[in-house]
């Protein structure tokens, strides 16, 4: 049976245009669009219209870095892919990028498998993977080759956690060069781990275990003299190169650099670097754990510089890294000592409310939110214009968007599964009233009516953003 959604009256807006105009959908995907009042919107019928009149229509967002059921730190992240994707529909996000984990010792197809387990029949909304390299060696650098071929197209590396996920810097151009011949995007998490461990060590033995000295130790030169490095080696494998959770100034410098030579470098920031900061690391009574992740959060001064690496697209993407650990059982595993606390906040379901407000604040356009939240990640790990954008032929993965609700953030109206908001109390403007995802309704007017196994997963070509 075909079905025939209208969303009418509504200003749609993508990375490229804003509109006045009515959204035909036909069998999960976008038919046509028309100006709203013209002859062709005003003879349409359909099954089922959408009034979208003083709202945004706006693509799905696509959160290109989450960890739902991620084991880390003897502990795993409390989100899984029901609750994780639930909540991401909440916050008009319809796609994600989760990261399947090679363990160190066994092969990337094992990793791989146990995350396609881990999903399936599980999501609200569409997902693919990344892979993470722990183990770079003859063997896996052939499976690249086999995973690219399969949709999974990116693949992730750590200069730090020694021990965990760590790689060398031959590893990682050996990665590098093997991802130049296969067309895999690597994805860097660049921050210099061996030396950071020595800070660590030095830092507790002179007693400092409070959470705000995680910050202090993974210092921001160190991330910035990861991201220079890592750049270096992908020059030397002829490779392009994205740099996750970008959270400091003199990584964005770096980057802007590499960007002016004319390189294929892309950076990554993360909505807690844009509004948080060491102050509440510094937070009494180990409130701060609550803030733990790495890269650290900065002190504010740093804000500006990602704000105007958004604004001059030396920073293409805004993504969660939403990884969370309720305060009390997990994030308490690290009382005396904050290099136990487990890494990671909570995010997917405030991005797009939190850029929303970035628009109304004046740091960037409307179609720049689209941009940073939908449409280039899209792009840049080979979703477009399947997903990210509103155009005939696209997927009707769509979001009425009401933008002078206003909301108060809060672990109480959260749908995350967390017991605590990384944002409690901060009001926003800006709020999700419906979202489609393939033409489905899963939220409708502030009611989920989606249900686990509605999402598919989603085989990715290579890197658009290259074209």
């Amino acid at each position: 049976m075909s079905t025939r959604t209208l969303i009418r009256g509504g200003l749609v807006v993508t990375a490229a245009d804003e509109i006045h105009a009515d959204v035909l959908i036909e069998d999960g995907r976008i038919a046509a669009l028309a100006a709203h009042g013209s002859d062709v919107a005003a003879g349409w019928t359909a099954d089922r219209t959408i009034d979208a009149t003083d709202r945004y229509v706006v693509p799905g967002g696509v959160d290109a870095h989450t960890h739902m059921e991620l084991p880390f730190g003897g502990t795993s992240a409390s989100d899984t892919f029901e609750t994780g994707t639930r909540a991401a529909a909440w916050g008009g996000t319809t796609t994600l990028v989760d990261f399947a984990v090679q363990s160190t010792g066994h092969s990337l197809r094992e990793g791989l498998d146990t995350w396609y387990a881990k999903a399936d029949g599980n999501c609200a909304v569409d997902y693919g993977f990344h892979m993470i390299l722990s183990d770079v060696n003859e063997h896996t650098l052939n499976e690249m080759d086999k995973l690219v071929e399969e949709g999974i197209t990116s693949f992730k590396l750590f200069m730090a956690y020694p021990g965990v996920f760590y790689s060398d810097d031959g590893q990682i151009l050996r990665a590098m060069q093997r991802g130049a011949e296969n067309g895999g995007l690597i994805m860097m998490h660049a921050e210099n781990g061996i030396a950071i461990d020595v800070l660590v060590e030095q830092a507790l033995a002179r007693g400092e275990t409070d959470p705000r000295y995680h910050g202090e130790v993974r210092r921001a030169l160190l991330e910035a003299e990861a991201t220079h490095r890592a750049i270096q080696l992908s020059r030397v494998a002829g490779a392009p190169l994205y740099v996750v959770h970008v959270s400091a100034e003199e990584a964005v410098a770096e980057l802007a650099a590499a960007r002016d030579k004319g390189l294929p470098v892309f950076g990554e920031t993360c909505p807690q670097y844009l509004f948080l900061s060491t102050d509440n690391l510094a937070e009494p009574d180990f409130e701060g754990a609550k803030y733990v992740c790495s890269t650290p959060l900065r002190p504010r001064e740093h804000q500006a510089a990602l704000w105007r690496g958004l604004r001059t697209n030396d920073l293409q993407v805004v993504s969660t890294d939403h990884c969370p650990f309720c305060f009390v059982g997990q994030k308490e595993l690290g009382r005396g000592d904050f290099s136990k606390i487990p890494n990671g906040l909570p995010g997917v379901e405030n991005r797009m409310d939190l850029l929303h407000q970035a628009v109304v604040d004046g740091h960037i356009s409307r179609r720049r939110w689209i941009e940073i939240a939908c449409a280039t990640p899209a792009r840049m790990f080979g979703l477009y214009p399947q997903k990210g954008t509103i155009a005939p032929g696209a997927d009707a993965d769509i979001v009425v968007y009401d933008p002078h609700a206003t909301q108060t953030l809060s672990a109480e109206t959260h749908h995350m599964n967390v017991d605590y908001s990384a944002y409690e109390g901060k009001t926003v403007t800006g709020r999700v009233e419906s979202v489609l995802s393939r033409g489905e309704l899963v939220i409708d007017q502030r009611t989920f009516v989606g249900r686990a196994g509605h999402g598919s997963f989603v085989p990715r070509s290579t890197c658009q953003y290259l074209d």
